[in-house]
């Protein structure tokens, strides 16, 4: 039994320029329907999930096909357009215009767009690690190939031990007042697990998949649509 309610936040005002796309990555098409359709509806279809919010910006384009695109998300999915010039200000954004709807101890899971591998089993999981944890997490992998810096010229300059590494994904999941407070006061972090650890605490990992990638350059999105079609969580 899930003692808070558990909502989704997923940031989706990005651009994309890494893709070279036209369009925004989070609008590319993958086994048969934009990327960020197969999160809203992984997360729609998430009995444990109350509510789905999705940030996008003030000028999106593309989000009113997604929405009517298949089953209705209809008292699942709020599109918030208010999106910041960063991931930071878009959650921070989203935060806000949750709150009538959020108490302060009920959980937040944050997720990529550009995560389509998502699963509920996945969602599921990270809920159940979690639910009783002072701090709260995330999903994540333990880092298995070996690790090079570079000289700045191109070249290894060195092996960086692996041992206590990890690759985070998302859902990365806190309580609403703590992650609000985290960021508020973190202006310079890439993802809420490192807000959460600039006050001090410790997030906990929890394991994640390697279908939950993140697509972020051209070739990634063969790699994420060959996942969609063909590797059940």
């Amino acid at each position: 039994m899930i003692p808070q309610r558990c909502f989704a936040l997923i940031p989706a005002a990005g651009v994309g320029a890494r893709m070279g796309a036209s369009m925004p990555k989070q609008y590319a098409r993958l086994a048969g329907k934009p990327m960020l359709r197969h999160v809203l509806d992984t997360f729609a279809e998430t009995e444990a999930i109350t509510h789905t919010f999705a940030v996008v910006s003030g000028n999106d384009a593309y989000i009113e096909d997604v929405m009517q695109e298949g089953p209705a998300l209809t008292g699942r999915v709020t599109i918030v357009r208010d999106g910041g010039d960063t991931r930071r200000e878009s959650v921070l954004n989203g935060l806000l215009a949750m709150r009538p709807q959020i108490a302060d101890d009920e959980w937040v899971l944050v997720h990529d767009a550009a995560r389509p591998g998502l699963t509920q089993s996945l969602i599921t999981r990270l809920i159940t690690a979690l639910q009783d944890d002072e701090v709260g997490g995330l999903l994540a992998l333990p880092v298995v190939d070996t690790l090079k810096r570079s000289d700045g010229d191109g070249r290894a300059s060195a092996t960086v031990p692996r041992d206590g590494l990890w690759s985070a994904q998302t859902p990365q999941m806190f309580r609403y007042g703590l992650l609000r407070k985290a960021l508020g006061v973190a202006t310079d972090v890439t993802d809420e697990a490192g807000a959460i650890e600039a006050l001090g605490l410790s997030p906990r990992l929890v394991a994640g998949s390697a279908r939950n990638m993140k697509v972020t350059l051209p070739d990634d999105l063969a790699l994420a649509e060959l996942y969609l079609k063909g590797w059940h969580d």
